[in-house]
């Protein structure tokens, strides 16, 4: 069963993903209204079933302050799709710092890739082209929006036209 709602503002931008259980108590308590079900799924209560929600809409508009995404371990592998940036292999990885910290580079997101253990090594404490090595993408801060992208899937294809994707 799919276990993440797209949650949009009252003007149709997304805003959050969070689970079925939180999406359908916003729903529920006419908090939110449902946008998109999950046609395949359903939730059972003793008396009554509701189909889970794919996509929910807030009932009144909610300005989200935005702070960024924070800058972690987690979320450097995951704005890399977990891939080494140097020879894509998605095995050992550790983080690199393009220009070393020994060598005054910062821990920021335009300073910190995705690299496997092999090309970390090879790297050492020199820069990428110092070391012959060829980054297969530039390393930026993520948006919001980038991440909420980072969740679609096969099974979230209604979830592309909220997000500024094509439908396909």
């Amino acid at each position: 069963m799919r276990d993440k709602v797209l949650i949009l503002n009252q003007d149709f931008s997304a805003i959050a993903v969070c689970s079925i259980q939180k999406a359908f108590v916003l729903v529920y308590l006419d908090k939110a209204e449902t946008v998109s079900n999950n046609h395949d799924a359903v939730l059972h209560t003793i008396s009554k079933s509701f189909p889970v929600p794919s996509i929910i809409r807030l009932q009144r508009y909610v300005r989200v302050p935005y702070y960024g995404i924070s800058l972690s371990r987690h979320n450097v592998l995951r704005r890399d799709n977990y891939k080494c940036q140097y020879c894509g292999t998605i095995k050992n990885l550790t983080l690199d710092h393009l220009i070393p910290r020994s060598r005054g580079g910062e821990t920021n997101w335009q300073n910190l890739v995705t690299a496997c253990m092999r090309c970390n090594t090879r790297k050492g404490d020199r820069t990428p082209e110092e070391a012959g090595l060829k980054l297969l993408t530039k390393p930026k801060r993520p948006s919001l929006l980038s991440f909420l992208q980072l969740h679609i899937d096969t099974h979230n294809q209604d979830w592309r036209l909220y997000l500024g994707m094509e439908h396909s």
